[in-house]
């Protein structure tokens, strides 16, 4: 990982995602503590995840753009979006016009535009790093999100009783802008130009510019503190580009949408895709409801702890993924949620805040674990001028249902209390593992260093 660390475009995209990641932590636990104070009512909170989690299931409509839009300028743009969306909310308040429905408003305004930034990232990283460095790129921007996130929403909860919900708002903008300051400096070259050369002492790539200057139309080379200059004009000289002039813009971003859902027909992802519906309906249902559970258990602080122990949980698995990439994937899967669902149901019944947060850790490990090396397996696989779609297709297909299962877990919590929902997301991670038992393409997964080929098999039959 160190190595990763001298890459300085890797750098500079893990510092951007570090600082972005936490502005999002900041924001989501502050509009979801807001509209729980504003309104008292499970009901609402629930609405809020609906909204919040409902754009992850258009991904696969951004994924096209990305692999068509330069990635920095992308990036750049959408941090400065989001960073103006978060002030409307101490604006409104200190006019006088808060309500929960500019909340509403605002949580998924911010969530669609992390549809672009999400791919975008996970485009660039191949891009920047060799190929054997994946895994532990993908760990270290786990690390990003997931370490953030236990950090900053452990911080949040405490800050929502110090300064207050609203004022938080204010200093995640002042988070997006720095993280927009950062994503500026990157120079990330366009797909197909991404062969590095980690031996030269001059870093060059092959048949690629040189890291920190990118090619020119004649096929030159331009500085990297210029190159902004040329970097529209690159990227119209891209492939993709071409094809989507040729093809009249839309048929030609339609043409690439369809590619991108094509390339998963055949393969082991389509099978594992239908077991993550269930459990991510499962896990929208308790993010919903989990203000109105940490009421119960805690009060706000409460709220900031158990979602940082979804975070540090994922964050620890994202940590050891590396360690386990040589483990049959297959059995490696079944057994982690099984583990998951029993620590998850332990949680429910310790009956002590302490226990409930440790035991809550120990669920989201197997969910860091496979989250790393599954990312790892797709980026290995899918060609580069692929990858923003494909990518985008199988966030949106592995999300889609999640904002639903917020809304229901919302509704049915305000019916039956918040405990019987966290419960039922217990039974299906066990659900989960008997799935994965249960379809031999799954099981049998071997390591992930051996399942691209079986990927490529299974692509061309």
């Amino acid at each position: 990982m160190g190595i990763l660390l001298n890459n300085p475009d890797f750098r500079r995209l893990f510092a951007g995602r570090l600082v972005t990641n936490a502005g999002d932590s900041l924001y989501f636990v502050a509009a979801m503590w807001l509209v729980w104070d504003l309104t008292g009512n499970e009901f609402y909170t629930g609405l809020a995840g609906f909204f919040t989690l409902a754009p992850a299931g258009l991904q696969f409509l951004f994924g096209p753009l990305v692999d068509r839009w330069p990635l920095r300028r992308l990036l750049v743009a959408t941090q400065l979006l989001q960073g103006l969306l978060v002030l409307s909310v101490p604006a409104a308040h200190l006019t006088g016009h808060l309500s929960v429905w500019l909340v509403l408003a605002v949580m998924p305004s911010l969530a669609l535009l992390n549809q672009l930034v999400y791919p975008a990232q996970t485009a660039a990283i191949p891009r920047i790093v060799h190929k054997d460095e994946l895994v532990a790129a993908n760990s270290l921007f786990a690390l990003a999100y997931q370490g953030v996130d236990a950090v900053f929403n452990a911080l949040a909860g405490v800050l929502v009783v110090v300064v207050g919900a609203v004022a938080l708002f204010t200093l995640d903008a002042v988070t997006f802008v720095l993280a927009a300051a950062l994503f500026s400096t990157l120079s990330v070259p366009r797909a197909g130009d991404t062969t590095v050369d980690l031996e030269s002492e001059s870093e060059t790539r092959s048949g690629a510019p040189i890291r920190g200057v990118e090619p020119t139309p004649d096929g030159g080379q331009v500085p990297g503190d210029v190159v902004s200059e040329h970097e529209e004009t690159a990227a119209r000289e891209s492939p993709d580009a071409a094809a989507a002039d040729g093809d009249g813009g839309v048929s030609g971003y339609l043409a690439d949408l369809r590619g991108g859902i094509a390339y998963l027909q055949g393969t082991f992802l389509v099978p594992m895709l239908l077991g993550s519906v269930v459990i991510n309906f499962a896990l929208g249902g308790t993010i919903a409801i989990l203000p109105s559970y940490a009421a119960h258990v805690g009060g706000v602080d409460g709220y900031g702890y158990l979602m940082a122990a979804l975070a540090v949980g994922i964050l620890v698995g994202s940590l050891v993924a590396s360690s386990l990439a040589g483990v049959a994937f297959g059995r490696l899967s079944i057994v982690a949620f099984l583990l998951s669902g029993v620590a998850w149901l332990g949680a429910i019944t310790v009956g002590w805040l302490p226990g409930t947060v440790a035991l809550f850790v120990i669920a989201f490990v197997p969910v860091g674990v496979t989250n790393v090396l599954i990312i790892s397996v797709i980026q290995a696989v899918v060609p580069e001028t692929l990858l923003g779609r494909v990518t985008a297709v199988l966030g949106s297909a592995s999300a889609v249902s999640t904002p639903f299962g917020a809304f229901a877990g919302g509704a049915a919590a305000s019916l039956v209390g918040p405990v019987a929902v966290i419960t039922v997301a217990g039974v299906a991670f066990l659900l989960l593992a008997v799935y994965l038992a249960s379809i031999p393409t799954l099981r049998q997964l071997p390591a992930v260093g051996d399942i691209d080929t079986l990927a490529a098999e299974q692509q061309s039959t």
